[in-house]
Formats: C-alpha cells, sequence, structure tokens
C-alpha cells in the first residue's frame, strides 16, 4: 500500500469517527448511528402490535375467536370463586337475614370496580406491547425514566421498534418532576426494584399454601390458587353421601394436583385446548342456576344494588363485618392471573369475553346463592352445592371439579411467565425454560418449577388438612398485590400517560381506598396465621433479592476491570501469541467494552483465534425485540484485528433457544454488518447522508471534511470503491473460514466471594446462600444450549 493510500485511509477512519462522534453530540441523525453501528433494518415509527394481536389491525372474527380463547384461560380462577366466597365471609353463621344483602351489595360493587373497571378497563390499558404482570408495569417505567439498576442502556435500545412508547404530546411540570426524583433517588430506584420482587413473590406464593377444610364445609379463607378450587369442587362429595370423609377428600385431591402438574410437560397448547367450552358451560351452568334460585326463593333480592345495604350491614355488625371482608375479596381471586395472561390474547378480547359472559355470569351466581340463603341461613357453608337442583347436581359436581382444574391451570402458566420474566430481568436464578408451543410464542415450561410446585401443593395438602389458620394467609397475598398495581399504576398514570391530577386522585379515592380497606381486613389476621402465605413469598423474595444483589454486583465488578482498548492491542500485537483460524465467541454481561474473561483467557492460553467476538446477553425492558433487530454489531479498532463486540438483545419473553442455532444466525448477521459498515462509509463520504435531520452546522463540518480530505476525482472515487469492495470480501472469506474451520464458545467459570473486609451479612449472603444456589442450578451453558463438544470454560474470581 502506498504512502498516499494510507494517508487517506487514516484521513477516512477520523472522518468516520469525527462525524459519528458529531452526530452523537448533537443527536441529530438516530437512524445513521443505527447503521452505522448495528445491522438493524430502519424501521419508521412506533410498532402498534401487541405479540402479534393488534385489536386495530385484526378483524372481528378473529378478535371473538380470542375472546372465546380467552375463557378457557384467563377466567379460570375468578370465575370458581362462587365456590367458595360466602362461605369464607360468613365463617360465623348468618346473624341477621340482611346481612345476606349488605354482603351481596359488597360483592356488587366489588367485582365492579375491582375485576370490570380496574383491571379490564384501566390496567389491560398499561400493558408492555400486549404483554402484562408486575414485570409489564416494571419495565414500562424503566423504559420512560432511567430508574434500572443495571448501567447497560445504550442510545441504540431507544431504536427497536418496540421500544419506545406512544406518549400523549402534552407536556406536564408534575410528570417531569416526578420522573426527576425518581432518577436522582437510588432508594426509589431499589424501591421499585424491590417492590416488583415482592409483588411477583407474592403471585407465585398464593399457589402452595393450602384452604383448609372442616368437616363438610369450608371453614376459613382458601389460600391457594392451585388446591382452593380442587378441593372445593371435590368436597362436594360430602354433600351428596356421608362416606366420603375428609381424608379421603384430601386425597382424591393429592392425586388430582399430581396428574395435574405432571401434563404440564406437553404444554399448554395441548394441555388447555379444550378449556374454553368446558369453562363456558361452567358460565352457562351457573348463570341459568341462578336465575333459578333468584325466581324460586327471593326475586327481591336484587335490591342490593343499593349500597344503603352496605353501610347498614355495617351499623349492625361494626367490627365483625370489617373483618369479613376479607372473604369478600375473595370474588376477585384472579384479576392478577387476569393481566399476566394478556399476552395470548388482546385487549379487546379479554375486553368482550369479560362484559359479554364472565361478568354477568358470576354476578347472576352470587345473587341466586344469596336468594337462597335468605331462605336457607344454616347452609351458608355448603351454599354453592346445596343451591343446586337436585337433578343437576352430579353434572354440576363434574363441571366443578373440571373448572377448578382449569382454574389451577391458568395460574400454573401465569407462574411458568412470571418466573421467565423474573429470570430475563436477572432476578431470578438460572432454570431451563422449554418453549412448548411453535404457534404460540408465550407458552413455556420450566421443569425445575414445575415439580417444586407440586412438592410444595401435595405437602402442604397433607400437612395442612385441618389447620383452620392457614385459611387466613390467602387474603394478605391478594389484596397486598392488587394495591401494589394500583401504586404502579398511579406513577404510569402521572408520569407516562400524563392524565389529568383529578382522575388519578379519583382513582386512589375510589379504588385505591377499597382495596386498602380491603388490605386491613386481612391484615387483622395476621397473627392467626395470616402470615404462613408470605413465608414462602419471603422464602422467593429473599432467592430473588440475593440472586439479583449478586448478579448488579458481578456486572460493576466487570465494568470496573475490562479490558482497555490499549492493553486489548497490546495483547493482540504480542508475539507469543499465536492466531489459529477458528471463530471464538466470549460470553459475558458486559454490553460496555472488552469483558476481564478475556484477560484471564489470554494469561493462561498463548493462542487466539482469528476471528474474535465478545457477545452479551441482554434483555431489555421490552416483552419482545423483532428478530431482525436482535443482534447490535461493534468494531473493535483497528480493523485487521477482526475483533467484533455483540449485544444480542432480547425482550423478557423471548424465548433464547431458537430452532436455528444461535452462531448460524449470529454469524450471518455479522457478515451483514460488515458490509453494511462499509457501504455507509461510503455514502458518507459521497455526502450521500444529508437529509433533514443534519442541521446547518453538521453540513458546514462535513463540507470543511470533504475539502480537505477527499478528492473531487469521481475516478478516485471510483477506484477507492473497487478496494473497498475488495476489503469487504476478503473480511466475509476471513469469517466465513473461521466459521469453517470451528466456533469455540468461551464462558466464564466465575467463582464469587465476599471480599475482604465484607460484613457479616454480606458474607453470608455471598459465600453461603448465593454459591448455594450455583451449586445446585443449572449452568450459564445448560440455559443458553451450548454444544459441550465446542464449550470452554475460563475460570475467574469475583470479590465483591
Amino acid at each position: 500500500m502506498s504512502g498516499n493510500e494510507e494517508e487517506e485511509n487514516v484521513i477516512n477512519e477520523v472522518w468516520q469517527q469525527e462525524v459519528i462522534k458529531e452526530l452523537k453530540e448533537k443527536k441529530v441523525s438516530s437512524q445513521k448511528l443505527r447503521v452505522y453501528e448495528s445491522d438493524m433494518e430502519e424501521s419508521d415509527g412506533i410498532s402498534d402490535h401487541h405479540n402479534g394481536h393488534n385489536s386495530k389491525d385484526l378483524k372481528w372474527p378473529v378478535i371473538l375467536n380470542l375472546a372465546f380463547q380467552s375463557i378457557g384461560v384467563v377466567y379460570g380462577d375468578i370465575g370458581t370463586s362462587p365456590l367458595y366466597v360466602y362461605a369464607s365471609t360468613f365463617t360465623d353463621g348468618i346473624k341477621h337475614n340482611d346481612d345476606i344483602l349488605g354482603v351481596l351489595s359488597l360483592i356488587y360493587y366489588t367485582l365492579t370496580l375491582i375485576p370490570l373497571i380496574k383491571y379490564v378497563f384501566i390496567v389491560l390499558r398499561a400493558n408492555d406491547n400486549g404483554e402484562g404482570g408486575t414485570f409489564a408495569l416494571y419495565s414500562l417505567i424503566c423504559r420512560y425514566a432511567k430508574v434500572s439498576l443495571i448501567p447497560n442502556q445504550q442510545v441504540e435500545d431507544h431504536d427497536v421498534s418496540n421500544y419506545r412508547l406512544q406518549l400523549p404530546n402534552r407536556r406536564q411540570k408534575r410528570a417531569s418532576w416526578l420522573m426527576s426524583k425518581l432518577e436522582k433517588s437510588n432508594f426509589a430506584k431499589s424501591f421499585l426494584l424491590f417492590a416488583t420482587m415482592l409483588g411477583t413473590s407474592m403471585v407465585i406464593g398464593d399457589g402452595v399454601l393450602t384452604p383448609c377444610i372442616s368437616e363438610k364445609k369450608i371453614t376459613s379463607l382458601p389460600c391457594s390458587i392451585y388446591v382452593v378450587t380442587v378441593l372445593s369442587a371435590v368436597g362436594g362429595l360430602q354433600e351428596a353421601t356421608s362416606k366420603i370423609t375428609d381424608d379421603l377428600i384430601v386425597w382424591i385431591s393429592v392425586a388430582i394436583l399430581i396428574l395435574l402438574f405432571l401434563i404440564q410437560r406437553f404444554g399448554t397448547d395441548k394441555v388447555g385446548y379444550t378449556f374454553s367450552p368446558i369453562l363456558c358451560v361452567w358460565f352457562v351452568l351457573i348463570f341459568g342456576i341462578g336465575i333459578y334460585n333468584i325466581l324460586k326463593f327471593d326475586p327481591s333480592v336484587v335490591k342490593a344494588v343499593n349500597p344503603m345495604y352496605i353501610i347498614e350491614y355495617f351499623r349492625r355488625n361494626k367490627k365483625e363485618a370489617w373483618i369479613s371482608l376479607g372473604g369478600v375479596v375473595l370474588c376477585t381471586t384472579g384479576c392478577e392471573a387476569l393481566f399476566a395472561d394478556l399476552g395470548h390474547f388482546t385487549v379487546r378480547s379479554i375486553q368482550i369475553s369479560m362484559c359479554c359472559l364472565t361478568y354477568p355470569a358470576i354476578v347472576l351466581a352470587y345473587t341466586g346463592q344469596a336468594a337462597f340463603l335468605r331462605k336457607n341461613n344454616e347452609l351458608v357453608g355448603s351454599v354453592f352445592y346445596s343451591s343446586i337442583p337436585k337433578a343437576m347436581y352430579w353434572p354440576m359436581f363434574v363441571v366443578a371439579v373440571l373448572a377448578a382444574i382449569i382454574a389451577s391451570q391458568a395460574m400454573i402458566s401465569a407462574t411458568f411467565s412470571i418466573i421467565q420474566q423474573s429470570l430475563s430481568l436477572g432476578c431470578f436464578p438460572r432454570v431451563k425454560i422449554i418453549h412448548t408451543s411453535a404457534k404460540y410464542e408465550g407458552q413455556v415450561y420450566i421443569p425445575e418449577i414445575n415439580y417444586l410446585l407440586m412438592l410444595a401443593c401435595v405437602g402442604v395438602t397433607l400437612g395442612f388438612r385441618t389447620t383452620a389458620k392457614i385459611g387466613n394467609a390467602y387474603g394478605i397475598a391478594v389484596v397486598f398485590v392488587m394495591t401494589l398495581t394500583s401504586s404502579f399504576l398511579v406513577l404510569i398514570m402521572i408520569m407516562i400517560w400524563k392524565i389529568h391530577i383529578i382522575f388519578a386522585i379519583s382513582y386512589i379515592v375510589i379504588i385505591g381506598a377499597l382495596e386498602l380497606l380491603f388490605l386491613t381486613s386481612v391484615l387483622y389476621k395476621f397473627d392467626q396465621g395470616g402470615y404462613l402465605s408470605l413465608v414462602f413469598a419471603a422464602v422467593l423474595i429473599t432467592i430473588m433479592f440475593v440472586w439479583n444483589n449478586v448478579f448488579r454486583g458481578k456486572y460493576y465488578y466487570e465494568l470496573e476491570h475490562k479490558v482497555s482498548s490499549n492493553k486489548l492491542k497490546e495483547i493482540l500485537d504480542d508475539t507469543k501469541f499465536c492466531r489459529i483460524s477458528r471463530l471464538a465467541l466470549f460470553y459475558s454481561e458486559l454490553v460496555h467494552g472488552i469483558p476481564p474473561i478475556f484477560k484471564h483467557y489470554a494469561a493462561n492460553v498463548p493462542a487466539l483465534h482469528s476471528v474474535l467476538i465478545f457477545v452479551s446477553i441482554k434483555t431489555l425492558p421490552i416483552s419482545k425485540v423483532p428478530v431482525e433487530e436482535r443482534f447490535l454489531f461493534r468494531r473493535v479498532e483497528p480493523k485487521d484485528l477482526n475483533v467484533f463486540r455483540c449485544v444480542v438483545r432480547y425482550g423478557y419473553t423471548d424465548v433464547r433457544n431458537e430452532q436455528e442455532p444461535f452462531e448460524k444466525i449470529l454469524v450471518e448477521r455479522l457478515k451483514e454488518f460488515i458490509s453494511d459498515d462499509f457501504w455507509l462509509s461510503q455514502r458518507m463520504l459521497n455526502n450521500g447522508e444529508e437529509d433533514g435531520e443534519v442541521n446547518d452546522e453538521m453540513k458546514q463540518v462535513e463540507e470543511i471534511i470533504e475539502e480537505e480530505a477527499l478528492s473531487d476525482n469521481e475516478d478516485v472515487k471510483e477506484v477507492e470503491e473497487v478496494k473497498g469492495r475488495e476489503v469487504v470480501k476478503r473480511e466475509i472469506g476471513e469469517v466465513d473460514k473461521a466459521w469453517n474451520s470451528g466456533v469455540v464458545h468461551l464462558i466464564g467459570e466465575g467463582e464469587v466471594v465476599a471480599s475482604k473486609g465484607a460484613s457479616i451479612g454480606k458474607r453470608i449472603l455471598i459465600d453461603y446462600v448465593y454459591n448455594f444456589l450455583t451449586r445446585n442450578l443449572r449452568q450459564s451453558n445448560e440455559v443458553f444450549d451450548i454444544p459441550h463438544k465446542r464449550m470452554l470454560k475460563v475460570g475467574m474470581i469475583y470479590e465483591l
């Protein structure tokens, strides 16, 4: 290469670096940066698609079909609540006949305000590209405000089509002030994450504790999403024959639960295919029986729509009425599952199924039971089965058991989704996630979690079969999660939606105050067994807190000990290293710079591969990242080193073990990046990048550089372009040669220890709790399906 060519190359590289730096500083062309620094296709506007189901794009037959399917997945829990609500509310019997009207009125307004208005018409709007749940709310806040505790945010993240939010044009000082306070407060950031983990732990914890059944009736609040409706439904056998004992009921329930967990490995797509028809039959039956009981026993019971009966109920019973709210609130069970399962459907489809079938059927079921109780006060403990006409008893019993199993299935699926989200955001230990359906992306199966839940459910069912105190626990978890969701929702209302403060205050005063009233009621029985559901939640949040704390500590350690550019060049230029024709992938969490794993590798292995790619697996605070926007490449200068950095971006519901080999996709994207990198450089040199985004000042910079550094001779440009094509062809050829020769996956086998001088608490947290988890859980290569034959582990120690 001649001196002029070398000089021109240097000038070109300096020019490109200066232009990119100027563009970043002035923030004038994010699309050019995206093309230059990654292989993503340009995308204009914001994606309105919600997990492949956009209500605006879908036709009505499709929406109605989704509404039908949602019945079998979303409403199993709330739909089976009539099995036990009255029995849980009147635990000491009915003392005044009008108390039934007071409780029915409470149920009316609770069902209307919380499941219908709050969740179906407000909370579902706070979805994250069609995904729901506590983590979806947290991700919305993280995307709008810089409240993440891990500094792995990149400018290019905002160019992912699903990342940007559709925000109202209006601006409010209140929203800016709140966002500023959150971003500047480390306590607020930590509290938001802690609240998210706490809410998640409680939702999962709901599924472990078991309801208490005392002889022929439920005498306490049912406290297991998985078990309560199964036990309640099977308990109907005792209404049919006295030969069925409590022990037999428990063992039948255990058998059903074991079978339910064993078939999870087949996937919810196969397991739940027939759920919607069964629940449709269930809702039609409770709808019809409700009307039958109203007409037969007391049609005047519908006057309970008058809220005055609530006031009179509290006047008569005072403290006892307040305590009974813990039973009333059980009519809302399943609201969080309703939100968490949103990813399978659309907001519109859930609104249709709720308003047209679920809500009317449940309301009429409760009304019919109230009419029956007006004439049969003494049967409150078994009101569901006692109010069924004799000719319908056994058909209703079969449907009730099936509906109860479906309710359990819905929550199991929601638990898998919650664990997957927690894992993706670094809040849960590594577990194997299996994608069970090629048609529905959100359907996953986690073997470890499945069997742990099965053991917990069976163990608690057998251990607490006659303990009444266990029943007081469930209400605390249910209402606490509802209150937590409302807190996140108020933040979103003010900071993101920027609604008028009057509406936010109205929400707090009406729905927020109602939930706080329910919370005070369920907390009353905290010392009477209410703490039991929190035990499991406490164990979960401890695991999540420890894992996330060490996860963040390791990231900061890598950030502080990353390899500098000079050190990297020094290592690569060292004559003791021989370059072998292979491709090496170094895995790390670090998205900025070269991770310290490379320095440890170079210190122990005197050979380097011809193409090096430092891969960082990163989860964005969005549900899904399109495959074409997943890989973000950057070149490590100088070019002849063939060293690249690649950030592989996933959403928290994306499944990482795609059917097509990961390394093949990565290499193809790398070759596209090398080609795009060259063509962008040429366009910039030829002033092909001038557009409306570049301001006059930037144009002057380009003109000056062009006059000083580039020749106006078109023939020279053509020659340079031909040479550039040859360079690109040679680089791509080197990548192909290295890939065909073999790929090596290098993973850090890090040992985490507490640093010298660390406190006793930190030593226990890291040296005992965290290391116990790592020894008994899957390794990174198992989670990412990395082939053992081509894997090399590099040991290093993290002192935190």
